[in-house]
């Protein structure tokens, strides 16, 4: 039974930005079919109630409004009453142009009401069908192809010659035009008729003289012959309107039916054109209208006709109006559900429901191949079905453009594709399919006729890659979807055309079938439910490409940014003009050295154009070499074309970056430059974003400048990269050269062999980014951005500050002997000091501590370079610290304390700040040990002197931390032991020249007797020093020994005696590690005899001064002998005034015993320097008890 949902509702007008209103929806459920339609779009005027005609009424007469516009009707016209009007060839074209959203995706088929009639129809009719049938996605386009028009055309233009030799030569050998019955032209204007008579507002026939009846008659028959003709397009002659508006074509691609319905029925969704008029009001809220010959019953195919356009239109009732030879007899009125049930007209819903699935199951399974024109064809009175692909063909002839279908198709494969490129949130799954749209869209299209479309389908290809962001290899992004309809492929794989039951093999069938797709062998199978099921699988093709890496997938662009270029530059057509340049042949890249030319000035005077050009975007004086005219599609499509070659190129950099090619980089960073420089010849005017690239741009090329600067030994292999150009970069350079010279850039990008130079370009390249971040106002709207261009800018500054540093420390080393610093060495200092305050300021302007820290402690480093440079030649014996070394020492030391102020606190950078606290404790110490070495004393008092070394000294401890464990630790322990030792040595040697001052003395007793206890101490922590802990003991040694000098008591000089032993047993550590060296030295040598070199002995595995501790082992051996001679001679006369006691007549045997074999020892002139430290090793064994007895003795 039929539910009515509710009244049919006009959507809004094609072309409306609203969604189309849902009209109502019908249902027929229960055991029978499922049917619902909702009105997408109709030009019907509110639908009027029909007038009743009176008995009798003769409806040959025409009516006063016959063929006349009414307001009832609206500017339609006699369109809405043209029920029988001949379909447009090209009319689902038009209605999928409307609905782009459908196609493709959620419906099966596009079709005028009366083509899927007629095919529904097909198993109770005897007459000929004859459809086309395009396959767009999943869903089907059906337009009538009327042969007999076709081939009256033929006849008069040889347009289609080729399909009417192979009809005749397959299907109908006598093929001659059939022309059309008095009967059918009469039953087509009594319709006409009564259909106006209908709308008139009285209901009373109003008939006109009989003299002007045949005078109307004859334009209906003629209107609706020529109607059909003109219909036809020629073959591939579109207008270039086609291109910019395709919809709005005159070439039979409109969609003009009064009402295009969605219409569900059953799984099947279709998208319908219809043109039956529809009535209401009153009792009846919509209504069709019927005229019947009483004489004649209604038959099957009436019926289903019947049922089929109420069911499309979502109609409930029907009336029937029965006529006798044109004069009315009565009206009858019957409910749709009811029309499959009338007398000699009955037939199965079900059966309908079944051939509909089977006949689109069999279209689906076969026609496959996007793009082509299927012909679906049944002879009159044949029971067999038969698909042929034009196409293919057609292609077998001389012109494979002669498909007037070709165009059209191209244009929906466009639209759609376009459609689903706009849905931003949900394209990416949907790449594979805009792809293949796409693909099979160029396919069919003729470069030199379709140059706009090419170039829009090539850019569309190169968008859906996307080039800012990382490629996921993910499957979830493009699914490649089991086996649903939904997706096709541009190359279909060729399917076995037959189901379960081989019903449409053509293997059984005679010869001259061979040319059919697909055959159904009797249009009575076609009732059978399921006797034919969708076989047509999904091809992985249709899924995006995988790219492996970034640059396939910028190879994939470029290619079709290329296609597009190509497609472009043909339209244009001032080519002529311009001088030949052959793609072929390679354009000369530039390629210098540098550093012969005035780099620098040079390149100053390239910037100041480059910004100039830069600036003069704003007033807009830029033209096409070419020939375009600015606003032309040419003129947009390769400005977008340009911009994403030039993104492709950036991303292509930036990978060869990524991978240390640095000469690629530099290659593909100049192609992007060259785009981008031909894109500002064009634009009259800079988008924000476009400037953002081209900062970016800069930015990489700075980048790849400073990488070949750093890595200059590779030169060679980068030249090599740099000049090598594939044949599509060259073609893509010979379309930028027609519209530009593309050297604006060419400073920033040419590969230069000196490094100044190299270094000075990176530096412009990363200024001109910040220049047009500041002239376009962009800086506040990309903040990211700045930051990043001000960091480079502050690194490179340093590289050169450290650059010209370097320089000027290499002159100061090859400096022939003088006193003069150079003019050279002055400029370089200038240079880089000059570098590294504009890097601090970049750096702090971003509020970067961290890096402002590291070019302060740079520049601290320069003027400790400034300082060396000014201390006097070595050969002058006379050599004195400097004011001028003091002054730079002093400013180095402001620059490091400025670094520690930036940081604030270790946290912030632990390393930085220990490295800057590690560089101003050397210059500290550096000063320092340089005022100690070489004092002032022309210009000050050795007091001073003395007191600002100890103060230098004190300010170095504190900046060397001896305590954090770090990898500089030992380092630190090393220098401040150093400090502890030098300090002592200072107050050491006070005490030996003073005169006078006792308090004074004193003091200075105790901070050297300090400082060598702490220097001792440190000394000890570091297991590689035992020369410097040696030479710190022996001083002590000295120290005592100065000390017993001015003693006058024995007792008193007897216990200075045992201190100073005791220092010297206690060195017996550093002897320990001297020994421990010295044998894994001479173990060695015995693994290796052979080696010559290692048996030499200044050669030590080890890094062990043995001249050094030759020399220390000597003065200890001395100093020794003296201190066991003087305890002895202390020892034996105390012992003879007052008697001695048991523990020093113990020490004294003891010491005379040592020093009995010390002197053997040193006698015997053939010891080895190991044997010897044997030897004083147990000499100090031997004395450490006696030591200590005695020790405990005297205190």
């Amino acid at each position: 039974m039929e539910e009515l949902c509710g009244v049919g509702a006009a959507a809004p007008l094609r072309g409306d930005a609203e969604e189309p209103k849902q009209g109502s929806v019908l249902f027929l459920g229960g055991n029978e079919v499922k049917s619902s339609a909702v009105v997408k779009y109709s030009s019907a005027p509110p639908q009027a109630a029909f007038a009743r005609l009176q008995e009798k009424t003769d409806l040959k007469l025409p009516p006063a409004n016959w063929l006349r516009e009414s307001a009832k009707l609206g500017p339609a016209g006699t369109t809405i009453l043209g029920n029988n009007k001949k379909s447009k060839p090209f009319s689902s074209f038009g209605m999928a142009y409307d609905f782009i959203d459908s196609v493709g995706n959620d419906v099966d088929v596009v079709s005028d009401s009366e083509n899927i009639k007629k095919l529904l129809k097909i198993p109770y009719s005897k007459s000929h069908v004859s459809m086309a049938v395009h396959r767009i996605g999943r869903t089907l386009l059906l337009d009538e192809l009327d042969i007999q028009e076709l081939f009256m055309r033929s006849s008069q233009t040889g347009d289609w010659t080729w399909l009417k030799e192979f009809y005749q030569r397959l299907i109908d050998q006598k093929w001659q035009r059939k022309k059309k019955s008095k009967e059918h032209w009469y039953q087509k204007a009594i319709l006409s008729k009564f259909l106006y008579y209908s709308i008139n507002g009285d209901g009373a026939a109003q008939p006109v003289p009989s003299t002007s009846k045949q005078h109307q008659e004859g334009p209906v028959s003629g209107e609706s012959d020529e109607a059909g003709r003109a219909s036809w397009p020629a073959p591939f002659e579109m207008p270039s309107s086609l291109s910019e508006d395709p919809g709005a074509s005159n070439q039979g691609l409109k969609n003009d039916f009064v009402r295009n319905i969605l219409w569900t029925f059953e799984d099947i969704h279709m998208l319908v054109g219809s043109n039956m008029p529809i009535f209401g009001g009153g009792r009846y809220p919509a209504v069709s209208l019927r005229l019947r010959d009483n004489n004649k019953p209604i038959n099957v195919l009436t019926g289903i006709d019947y049922w089929l356009d109420n069911l499309i239109c979502n109609v409930p009732e029907l009336v029937m109006c029965f006529h006798v030879n044109g004069i009315v007899q009565k009206y009858e009125m019957i409910k749709t559900e009811d029309i499959p049930n009338l007398e000699n007209s009955n037939f199965s819903t079900k059966v309908i429901k079944d051939i509909a699935q089977n006949i689109l199951s069999f279209l689906k399974s076969n026609c496959t191949k996007e793009g082509h024109t299927y012909w679906l064809f049944k002879a009159s009175g044949s029971d067999i079905v038969k698909l042929y692909d034009l196409t293919t063909l057609c292609e077998e002839t001389e012109d494979k453009y002669q498909n007037p279908f070709t165009m059209p198709v191209a244009i929906l494969l466009y639209k759609v594709a376009c459609n689903m490129m706009l849905k931003k949130n949900q394209n990416k799954k949907h790449y594979g399919t805009i792809r293949t749209l796409l693909l099979n869209c160029l396919k069919l299209l003729d470069n030199g006729r379709h140059p706009q479309i090419i170039a829009s389908a090539n850019y569309m290809l190169s968008e859906l890659f996307q080039l800012d962001e990382p490629k996921k290899e993910d499957s979830t992004d493009f699914p490649i979807n089991g086996n649903s309809d939904e997706s096709y492929s541009e190359e279909e794989e060729e399917m076995p055309d037959s189901d379960e039951n081989g019903s449409y093999s053509n293997s059984s069938d005679p010869p001259d079938d061979n040319k059919a797709v697909a055959i159904i062998k009797s249009v009575g199978e076609l009732s059978v439910p399921e006797k034919y099921k969708s076989v047509h699988r999904i091809r992985p093709s249709c899924a995006f490409p995988v790219c492996h890496g970034t640059e396939e997938r910028c190879r994939l662009v470029l290619n079709y940014v290329l296609e597009g270029l190509k497609s472009v530059d043909s339209s244009v057509k001032k080519e002529g003009d311009l001088p030949a340049a052959d793609p072929s042949t390679p354009i000369p890249l530039k390629y210098e050295d540098e550093s012969t030319s005035g780099g620098s000035e040079c390149l100053e005077k390239q910037m100041a154009l480059f910004l100039d050009k830069m600036g003069s975007f704003q007033k807009g004086k830029h033209s096409s070499q070419s020939g375009m005219i600015p606003g032309s599609w040419q003129y947009k499509m390769k400005l977008q074309l340009i911009l994403k070659s030039s993104k492709a190129y950036y991303v292509l950099s930036d990978a060869a970056m990524i991978l240390q090619k640095y000469g690629r980089a530099l290659r593909y960073i100049k192609l992007a430059l060259q785009c981008h420089d031909t894109y500002c010849c064009l634009s009259a005017s800079m988008l924000p974003e476009v400037l953002v690239f081209l900062c970016q741009c800069l930015t990489l090329c700075g980048d790849i400048q400073l990488m070949l600067a750093q890595n200059a030994n590779n030169r060679a292999a980068y030249l090599e990269e740099y000049n090598y150009q594939t044949k599509e970069d060259q073609e893509i350079l010979h379309s930028l050269h027609r519209e530009s010279r593309c050297q604006v850039f060419a400073w920033a990008t040419d590969l230069s062999t000196d490094l100044e130079c190299q270094l000075s370009v990176s530096c412009k390249c990363y200024e001109a980014a910040y220049e047009i971040l500041l002239f376009s106002n962009l800086k506040n709207q990309n903040p990211e951005q700045r930051i990043q261009v001000l960091k480079r800018m502050g690194n490179i500054r340093n590289e050169i500050g450290v650059f010209y540093m370097n320089q000027a420390a290499a002159v100061q080393t090859e400096r022939v002997v003088s006193k003069n610093v150079s003019t050279t060495e002055q400029q370089l200092w200038k240079k880089s000091f000059s570098c590294f305050e504009e890097g601090i300021q970049n750096f702090e302007s971003i509020d970067d501590a961290t890096n402002a820290a590291l070019l302060l402690c740079n520049t601290g480093r320069l003027m400790r370079i400034c300082a060396q440079a000014h201390c006097a030649a070595e050969g002058d014996f006379k050599r004195e610290f400097s004011p001028e070394e003091a002054l730079y020492y002093n400013k180095a030391i402001d620059y490091y304390l400025k670094a520690l102020r930036s940081l604030g606190k270790r946290d912030v950078h632990p390393a930085v700040w220990d490295s800057v606290n590690w560089e101003l404790s050397t210059t500290y110490f550096t000063m320092a040990t340089l005022q100690q070495d070489y004092a002032p004393l022309s210009r000050k008092a050795q007091e001073q002197i003395e007191k600002e070394v100890s103060e230098a000294m004190m300010k170095s401890l504190k900046y060397c931390d001896v305590d954090t464990v770090s990898a500089r630790q030992p380092l630190c322990q090393y220098r401040a032991a150093t400090i502890h030792h030098r300090l002592a040595s200072m107050y050491h040697s006070c005490l030996r020249n003073q005169v006078g001052d006792e308090h004074l003395r004193k003091q200075h007793r105790v901070l050297a007797d300090l400082h060598y206890s702490k220097a001792v101490r440190l000394f000890q922590l570091l297991k590689d020093a035992p020369c410097e802990f040696l030479r710190v003991q022996l001083e002590r040694v000295a120290f005592a020994e100065f000390q017993m000098a001015s003693q006058n008591s024995s007792a008193g000089k007897l216990k200075t005696l045992s201190g100073a032993l005791d220092i010297m047993v206690k060195s017996k550590g550093a002897f320990q590690l001297v020994r421990k060296e010295l044998v894994a030295e001479s173990e060695q040598v015995s693994k290796d005899k052979s080696s010559a070199e290692n048996t030499s002995p200044h050669d030590s595995s080890t890094g062990l001064n043995k001249e050094e501790v030759l020399k220390l082992l000597s003065i200890f051996e001395s100093r020794m002998s003296f201190l066991l001679l003087q305890s002895i001679k202390l020892l034996t006369s105390t012992k003879k005034k007052i008697g001695g006691t048991n523990e020093e007549e113990a020490v004294l045997k003891t010491n005379k015993q040592v020093y009995s074999l010390l002197l053997r020892a040193t006698a015997n002139k053939s010891m080895t320097l190991l044997e010897r430290i044997e030897v004083i090793l147990n000499l100090l064994e031997q004395l450490t008890p006696s030591s200590e007895a005695s020790n405990g003795g005297i205190q």
